[in-house]
């Protein structure tokens, strides 16, 4: 996650690479943006979906505050696959769950709402809740 600071650092770098034309590669695939409420709804959950495609913590070296993010979404992948992302990337072929954004390139690496949802999603089913439940908590807060 960065600070405000990181932030705003960033933020003449960025707009000079813009007025260049340069594109960082690592960004090529997530240029997502909120659109207000996310379209369609949640996934059904896949019979037999595993965590074997979720980032390990030896991938995620680089980004060490991801980890236990990333454990507690390795545990229960059967509740975040049946939860729809709702930062845009429903949008972007080969996604299909919040599950999704743990997966390959990880997009929740950087994204501040995929890591949200997955956060809350770990809390609530580690408090008992349903998926439907989880579903209507991440709904009211992020859809």
């Amino acid at each position: 996650m960065y600070s405000r600071r990181d932030f705003l650092r960033g933020v003449p770098l960025a707009g000079l690479a813009l007025l260049a034309g340069i594109r960082p590669a690592s960004a090529s695939r997530w240029v997502i943006h909120r659109r207000g409420p996310a379209a369609g709804p949640h996934p059904t959950p896949r019979p037999g979906i595993t965590a074997a495609k979720v980032l390990t913590r030896e991938q995620l070296e680089d980004s060490p505050q991801l980890i236990p993010l990333f454990d507690s979404i390795r545990e229960i992948p059967e509740i975040v696959d049946g939860i729809r992302c709702n930062c845009g990337c429903a949008d972007v072929e080969g996604f299909y769950s919040l599950l999704s954004c743990y997966e390959g390139d990880a997009m929740a690496r950087a994204c501040p709402i995929c890591q949200g949802q997955g956060r809350m999603a770990a809390r609530l089913h580690k408090d008992g809740r349903t998926l439907d439940e989880i579903r209507a908590a991440i709904d009211a807060r992020y859809g």
